[in-house]
């Protein structure tokens, strides 16, 4: 097996250069929020597979559920074959996530896959062929869900992009408030949606608009309260599908189910992945029946969305996470996280904003206190600093400059105190001249 040393030399020379180190750290096993690397060290987990084990590494109900499924039926395709296992998750998640009187679920294998199906779904259902998308978004790195990712750095060569998307600013308050409070902020971008409906596109020709309640990969902006219920409304008006992107801030990530219950909004359509099955690839779109049911025969679908063995994964997370009440440990993470935060920023002036909901928190590095100066060398160093001293961190931001935190809701509050303790000293150190 060799050790840390040998496996990244190994993966040197088999794995494309293109398949991204986010962290310099290896893995042999994991349980709870601690890693075992491949040289035995404990390593506390602050990226939970970039936010795929809210529940914890290996959660013995899991773990259970997989190798029970796996001795009985580990495929045969839903499209061939209905089993129960595939209705009791759907029905499992319609019920924690009502999109309106009745809903109905569609099982992907993944959140790109969920994007994918989740625009096919809109425009049948609207007639309509635009889409909508944001500045720092990330939804994914196939076709369509690679044409509505913002960075470009994910993208080169590879163009070009699925026809008829429309990309506008995020509400970006930390760069671009300018002393405005946050509702007039959130009018002035509502009123410019309104205005790229003249300029650019019809909003008669939409078929959706999606957003991140928190844009993960962009760097953890959470949108104003004043915006999403605006978007709502116009959304609406227009007859648009109003499409929310939950794959990385779902199932406790932000103290609730769902990003947007904190926003008293439903969606048309949702998509969902990452910590729904605890690490099997699974994911999910949930939806309004009506819009649902507008798909073609065949449209949608494929040959493993709801695999028997991920969907018993999945089925055990969610009963696990309602067993030990994974939005109470979320909005707990949460709390402890941002006071931490808190402290570092008025120690720290290389930290120019802290932000994020519930436990989905980050803080943003910068030069002289200017949101335009981003420090990604800062930032890339203190990962390093961290995976030196027994801490897995990774980071996020169009410029790589933000430090999030991801870490499994189940974690032991002394170990999430002895990871926070490893940041502010990595801090300490390399700030300290």
């Amino acid at each position: 097996m060799g050790n840390s040393s040998d496996l990244l030399a190994r993966r040197k020379q088999f794995v494309p250069n293109a398949i991204g180190i986010f962290n310099p750290s290896t893995a042999v096993s994991a349980k709870g929020s601690v890693i075992i690397d491949a040289d035995g060290k404990e390593m506390i987990d602050f990226a939970g597979g970039i936010g795929v084990v809210n529940a914890g590494h290996c959660p013995q109900p899991v773990v259970e559920a997989i190798a029970k499924q796996a001795a009985t039926l580990i495929h045969c395709s839903f499209n061939v074959a209905t089993y129960d296992l595939y209705m009791q998750l759907a029905e499992k998640l319609a019920s924690l996530l009502p999109h309106g009187d009745h809903t109905k679920v569609m099982l992907t294998n993944s959140g790109a896959e969920s994007i994918e199906n989740a625009i096919k779904i809109a425009r049948q259902a609207t007639g309509r062929q635009a889409v909508i998308c944001y500045e720092s978004a990330f939804h994914g790195r196939t076709m369509m869900a690679m044409t509505l990712t913002s960075k470009v750095g994910y993208k080169l060569g590879c163009g070009p992009f699925a026809p008829e998307v429309y990309r506008i600013p995020f509400p970006d308050y930390y760069r671009y408030g300018r002393g405005l409070n946050l509702d007039d902020f959130s009018e002035v971008h509502l009123r410019e949606l309104e205005g790229f409906f003249h300029k650019q596109v019809p909003a008669e020709e939409v078929a959706a608009i999606i957003i991140e309640p928190v844009q993960g990969e962009g760097g953890f902006n959470v949108v104003p309260g004043k915006y999403l219920t605006g978007l709502r409304t116009i959304c609406d008006q227009y007859g648009i599908i109003l499409i929310l992107d939950e794959v990385q801030s779902g199932f406790g990530r932000t103290g609730k189910w769902a990003a947007y219950q904190h926003y008293d909004i439903v969606p048309d359509l949702s998509t969902w992945a990452k910590s729904m099955g605890s690490g099997m690839p699974i994911g999910a779109v949930i939806g309004r029946a009506a819009i649902m049911d507008a798909c073609k025969p065949s449209t949608i679908g494929g040959t493993y969305p709801g695999n028997p063995v991920c969907c018993a994964a999945s089925l055990a997370t969610l009963n696990y996470m309602e067993e030990i009440d994974i939005n109470a440990l979320g909005a707990r993470v949460g709390e402890i996280v941002r006071e931490r935060f808190g402290i570092l920023k008025n120690k720290f002036p290389a930290i120019g904003d802290t932000r994020g909901l519930g436990a989905m928190l980050a803080f943003e590095l910068v030069k002289e206190g200017d949101p335009f100066q981003p420090d990604a060398a800062l930032c890339k160093q203190l990962i390093g600093y961290c995976a030196d001293h027994g801490l897995i961190l990774i980071s996020a931001g169009l410029n790589g400059n933000v430090v999030r935190i991801l870490s499994p809701l189940v974690i032991e509050e002394k170990l999430l105190i002895k990871g926070l303790d490893i940041i502010e000293k990595g801090l300490e150190f390399l700030t300290r001249g």
